[in-house]
């Protein structure tokens, strides 16, 4: 599958999670929750020290979201990204996007051996759904 098609897999979810969501509008972590609210979709910010973030209820972890979320954007340092990715995996997430930075070839690893759609080749989600900061 192209990069292309893998992209365009991710975004036919009817839901999003957003791990390593932040309630700091600076951090990529809001930016990518603000793109998803931009271009209107159903998006779940994952924080478990976070009430709210930009309005909307957090979860505290993978398991907290609900069954219609089958995309998760990962925005958090390496390691944790692979405890993220181990768990979207047990929890039957379909696919994952590591963002620049979040990517490590362990986590990687995993997505290809459980059969997700992976993508972490760079690609920036803020960049494919045409973020607007304001």
């Amino acid at each position: 599958m192209s990069m292309t098609q893998r992209i365009n897999e991710f975004l036919e979810a009817a839901a999003f999670g957003v791990a390593g969501a932040s309630a700091k509008r600076h951090k990529y972590g809001n930016k990518v929750l603000r793109c998803y609210l931009q271009n209107k979709c159903t998006v779940f910010p994952i924080n478990p020290n976070e009430n709210q973030i930009e309005g909307i209820d957090c979860v505290a972890n993978i398991n907290a979201l609900p069954d219609s979320v089958t995309s998760l954007s990962v925005i958090t340092p390496p390691l944790v990204t692979e405890q993220i990715v181990a768990q979207a995996i047990a929890r039957g997430i379909k696919n994952i996007w590591m963002q620049p930075g979040a990517e490590s070839t362990e986590a990687v690893k995993l997505c290809e051996d459980a059969g997700i759609n992976v993508i972490a080749d760079g690609s920036c989600l803020l960049v494919v759904m045409g973020y607007r900061e304001h």
